[in-house]
Formats: C-alpha cells, structure tokens, sequence
C-alpha cells in the first residue's frame, strides 16, 4: 500500500511537469524559450514517472530497464536540446532582433581598470607612464 502511494505521488509529480511543458511550449513565443522549458520539464518529468514506475514494479529486471531509461533520457535530452537550440542560433539571421544573447565567438571588448589606459592595440599601460 505504502509503494503504491510512493508510486502514485511519483507518477502524478511527473505528470505535472510534463503538462507545464506542454503549456510552456505553446506560451512562449520563440525557440529558444520553447526548447529551453521543454528540455527541463521533459526530463523531469520522465525522471518522475518512470521513477514511480520502478517504485510500481519492485526491484526486477523491469525496473533495471527503467532505470537504463532514465539514464538514457538524463544523457540524451539535454544533448540534443543543445544541438537544436545551437541549430536555431547559427540558422535564424533575425535572431537579435527577437532576443538578447551573447555571442561567444565575438567576446566584447573588457573596459580598463581604475587608473589604467589601454592602447588601441589593446595592451595595459600604468596610470603613471
């Protein structure tokens, strides 16, 4: 009864998340947003349920499939969300007209310190030179 309630509390916990990142897939409106709550969500919430299905079935060569379920989708998930959220950066020209990001192959200039001027070469030179 007990593993049935842990069970139930698992499964309902999953079902949650999964259905915030439905809604969360349709209210966001770009796709970075959208992958960003699916690929959270998702993995939680299969975490949750298949989770509450290993708790269901006792510790049987079911639930080590589970498991290796679990460990498949917590490895692959966030993986492919990367590839795609990537994908839509480096495909989409009008992507910074739609949201802030930074791009890491272009790192903005850093400004000088207190006290210290830079040349238009970059280089540090002392307040005192």
């Amino acid at each position: 009864m007990i593993r049935l309630i842990i069970a139930a509390g698992l499964i309902l916990s999953g079902l949650w998340a999964l259905s915030i990142a439905v809604i969360g897939i349709f209210r966001f409106s770009t796709m970075l947003n959208r992958i960003h709550v699916a690929a959270k969500c998702d993995t939680l919430g299969a975490l949750l349920v298949l989770s509450g299905l290993m708790v269901m079935s006792g510790l049987t060569v079911y639930s080590l499939k589970l498991f290796l379920a679990i460990v498949f989708l917590w490895l692959c998930n966030p993986v492919a969300s990367h590839l795609i959220a990537r994908a839509e950066v480096r495909t989409n020209p009008n992507l910074n007209l739609i949201c802030d990001f930074i791009d890491a192959t272009n790192p903005p200039s850093v400004p000088p310190l207190a006290g210290e001027t830079r040349t238009s070469e970059g280089e540090k030179t002392d307040g005192n030179n």
